[in-house]
């Protein structure tokens, strides 16, 4: 993976990461455009720049993530993510070979564009507009509902929001309450993968191009990240999950093509 490459990655992962339209497989697509080979550097770079985009939230939300009088919201946050961090660890190697599947994210695109299509109308009974009144329990819900994102291609933005959406949150507080509870999620994932390469593949760290694309990576995700999480709160508030759904059908259609034409490999 070039400089170049590795920026382009990075912009994607900001477009992607907050709208329902999976960041992880449009990373894999994006690589296997590229013709980027799967090394151990590329999966760590497609979860470690995750977090750079993640953090854009903690800006954009600082006034709640640092009102520390209220801590039953980082009690809340601890509790919704146990979930990822049992089946990420059960499910670790899985995981990895998953990431090498263009395959396996045009099926997840497609069968998440048709229920994108539906969910609107699946889920019409909203009585919790904020985070305050989401319960212990209901967030946990919810965070078994994120671990469907443990496949590439099914969004977890999409399944954290639906599964908010099934708790009886509105659009926008489902929509809030993924974004916080990303920020646990992501930093638990990249930490334990640079942990894992660390201690398997300590040379992949050492390397000073590796550092350099990881952090241009971080980096550009971020700033990217800023302008995308704004844009998904205000659309998503006036017209709803369809058109990410069409989206999503689309693109599966298109890579499942491009599969079988041998264009992505």
């Amino acid at each position: 993976m070039d400089t170049l490459q590795s920026i382009i990655i990075a912009i994607v992962e900001g477009i992607t990461e907050f709208l329902p339209v999976s960041s992880t497989g449009h990373m894999i697509i994006t690589s296997s455009l590229m013709g980027i080979e799967k090394d151990d550097f590329v999966k760590l770079f497609e979860i470690a720049i995750q977090l750079g985009a993640i953090l854009s939230v903690v800006v954009l939300y600082w006034k709640k993530f640092f009102d520390f009088s209220k801590w039953q919201f980082y009690i809340k946050l601890i509790i919704s993510v146990i979930p990822a961090l049992i089946l990420g660890k059960l499910l670790s190697e899985k995981i990895d070979g998953l990431l090498e599947s263009p395959t396996t994210v045009a099926i997840s695109l497609l069968v998440g564009g048709i229920i994108l299509l539906f969910v609107d109308k699946l889920f019409t009974q909203h009585t919790i507009t904020e985070e305050k009144d989401i319960t212990y329990t209901k967030g946990f819900i919810i965070g078994i509902w994120q671990c469907l994102a443990m496949i590439p291609g099914v969004s977890r933005s999409a399944a954290s929001i639906i599964g908010g959406m099934q708790q009886k949150l509105t659009r926008s507080a489902a929509a809030e309450f993924s974004f916080f509870l990303a920020v646990p999620t992501m930093a638990a994932a990249t930490g334990y993968k640079l942990l894992k390469t660390f201690t398997t593949h300590p040379e992949i760290l050492k390397d000073k191009h590796n550092l350099m694309l990881l952090g241009l990576g971080n980096v550009v995700a971020f700033i990217v990240a800023l302008l995308a999480v704004k844009f998904f709160i205000g659309y998503l508030q006036k017209h709803g999950f369809k058109i990410f759904g069409w989206y999503r059908i689309a693109v599966g259609i298109i890579v499942l093509v491009l599969l079988q034409q041998g264009i992505i490999k």
